[in-house]
Order: structure tokens, then sequence, then C-alpha cells
């Protein structure tokens, strides 16, 4: 990919440039202590100079002495809210004077351009897109948003303690899914396109010469040091293993010390478990259904007929690790995680995803009379 040097004072007229292509910008922002995407009108809206420290139970925000915008890896949120919306009307009823009429709910969709998403983030998209749209049975909602969604990558600089993407094969580059991808340096950022879109946005900026073998080499250094990582999640074939162990005595262990409460599913860019509840107006005249976002860490989550099926949280912590990291492989082709450690930070009691993956892996099966 050949790549131009786009300079720091010239980042606004991206926005300019997306703004006048129809496009709503969102991006990171600092907002209560974290790193989210939300709508901007600026580049002054953009964290500079924060980086986040990120460790089993912990997120902390902290000024550094760069003037760099990317500077971190990732907030609690990813680009899921804005494809599967956490709350999603999906029919309404009303009861008219020929009887009940009732319409599918609208679909709100808008082109959004967003800038500063990973190699985690793009992974978990492509996840995403295998399950919404790729089915005998597309979610038009996903796909009306998806249709119009502009991705503007940042290859990441340096990785967080919690990162693992190295081990999951989706970082700390970002390689596919993107319209325009861009390495920070010092002095600016390396800009290329992976896309027609991209390279109609990128042909409208005012772009230097193409990047000198200085600032790949600068760009490729940060790539490589970003991929120097602590943790590493068991390959692929090891974590079919897991289906081995499902009376190991590490479940309980964990569901010693966990408090399902789900804060790792909401975190997760590529968990959709949702619930569908019905809703009506006081008079009983409109009523509709709605999607919300459900976790399996719930325990009306394994409720059907009468009966919980995980009745205990060691139940649901094995769903939730068997799912996302063994079953998926059927499923979808690959594991359902992309070693963004989001779910390690934003755990209220630090549990710690790779290594109770590590520890279940590499057990052995575990005699119990449990029914």
């Amino acid at each position: 990919m050949i790549k131009h040097f786009l300079a720091k004072q010239h980042l606004d007229q991206l926005f300019s440039v997306l703004t006048d292509a129809g496009y709503q910008v969102v991006g990171p922002t600092v907002k209560d202590n974290a790193i989210i995407f939300t709508e901007l009108s600026h580049v002054e809206q953009l964290p500079w100079g924060w980086q986040e420290i990120a460790k089993p139970g912990h997120y902390q925000l902290t000024a550094t002495s760069t003037n760099r915008c990317f500077a971190w890896n990732t907030g609690p949120q990813g680009l899921k809210p804005w494809l599967f919306k956490p709350e999603q009307p999906l029919w309404q009823a009303e009861q008219t004077e020929q009887g009940l009429c009732f319409r599918q709910a609208s679909v709100d969709a808008h082109p959004i351009a967003v800038i500063g998403l990973r190699g985690c983030d793009l992974a978990a998209l492509k996840l995403q897109d295998q399950h919404f749209l790729q089915g005998p049975y597309p979610d038009p909602y996903y796909q009306a948003q998806r249709e119009q969604l502009f991705i503007i990558a940042v290859n990441c600089a340096q990785s967080a303690e919690t990162c693992f993407c190295v081990s999951t094969g989706d970082g700390p580059a970002a390689t596919h899914s993107f319209d325009l991808v861009l390495d920070e340096l010092e002095e600016g950022y390396l800009l290329g396109y992976g896309s027609e879109q991209g390279q109609a946005i990128f042909q409208q900026l005012t772009l230097g010469p193409q990047a000198s073998t200085d600032q790949l080499n600068t760009a490729q250094k940060q790539l490589a040091d970003a991929s120097q990582q602590q943790r590493h999640m068991p390959d692929e074939h090891s974590l079919l293993k897991l289906t081995e162990n499902l009376e190991h005595p590490q479940w309980q262990d964990v569901a010693d010390r966990c408090l399902a409460c789900g804060n790792c599913t909401l975190v997760c860019p590529t968990c959709f478990c949702s619930k569908q509840e019905s809703i009506s107006d006081i008079k009983l005249q409109q009523a509709g259904q709605v999607r919300l976002w459900d976790s399996c860490f719930s325990e009306q989550h394994g409720y059907i007929a009468g009966k919980l099926f995980r009745p205990e949280i060691r139940h649901r912590y094995r769903q939730w690790l068997l799912h996302k990291l063994a079953n998926w492989q059927q499923q979808y082709g690959r594991s359902g995680c992309v070693g963004c450690g989001r779910c390690i930070s934003w755990c209220p009691v630090g549990i710690d995803l790779v290594a109770e993956a590590q520890i279940l892996v590499k057990g052995t099966p575990h005699e119990s009379t449990d029914c």
C-alpha cells in the first residue's frame, strides 16, 4: 500500500472533507475518565496526549508528554454499539378502527465515518458481519447502517498490558475492512486507502509526498513495539480442548470470584446475545417489540420452558468461555476473541480471560457427579 504524509495541521481537513461528503464523524474522546466513541465536530475533541493504563480490573487515563491523539489502544466500547444497537425497535402495532395494524420499525441509518478503530475492532466487525449479514436471514437494521459506514483505522504504536491481539492474529496492524488507514508519528500521519470510497476522500486531502523510507521504518518499528505483548491466548486448536474439560475444578474457582455482572459481554466487541421484550402505552392502543442487548451471565438467559439450565455462575461462565473460544470455531471458522483485552480491564474483580483459558486447556477432566 502506498502511503502519503498528512501533516498534523491538516488533520482537521479530514473532518471537513468527511462532513462535506455527508458523513457524521464519530471518533474517540475523553468522557467519564475513559476513551469513548461519540460524534465529533472538530479535531480538538480527540484525546490529545492521553493514554490508558489497563490492567486486570483496572482502567485509568494518564496524560503523556507526546502530542498524539491515538496514543491509546482501547476504551470500554468499540464499533458494536453503532451497528448492533443496545436497543432496537423491531415492530409496532396500533389499534385502529379497522383493527390491529402491524408495521415493521423504520430503519434509522445514515452515513457515519468512524475514526480510530484498531485491528482488533476490525476483526470484531468481520465476525459481526458474518453473524448479522452472511446467514440465511440478514438483519435489516445492521445491514442498513453497515452499508453506510466509512472506517478510518489506526495502526497501534504500542500495546496496553491487557492486549493480546498478536496471539489471536488480529493486530496490532489494521489489515482489512477499512477505507482509510493511518500511522501516527510525532510529526504527523502516514495515510493510505483500502477502498474506492477511501480513495475518493484521500484525493481531496492536502497531502505531502509519498512517505519516506525513514517514516515507513518508524511506522514499522512502532508496530514491532506494539507486537511485544505480555499475554498470549492459546492457539485455536488448543482452545477446542475446552470442550473436554466441562467439569474441571477451575470453573468453580472462577465462579467464586465472578460477580456475574455481565461487564465482559457488554464491552466485548463480538458478543451478540440479545432478548426481545414487548412494550405498550398506558392506554393499550399501541404495542411493540424491541430487541435489547443481553448477557449469557444473566440467569434468565438460560431460562427455557420453566427451567434454569445454567443456575450457577460456573455454568454461565463456562457457557461464555466455551462459546467464545471453542464453539465459534465451528460456527464462524475462528475463535470469537479478537485479543482486545477489554473483558480483562473492565471486569470488576480482574478475571483474566487468557489466564483462565490457559489453565483450562492444560487441565485434565475432573470426575464429578454434578448434573
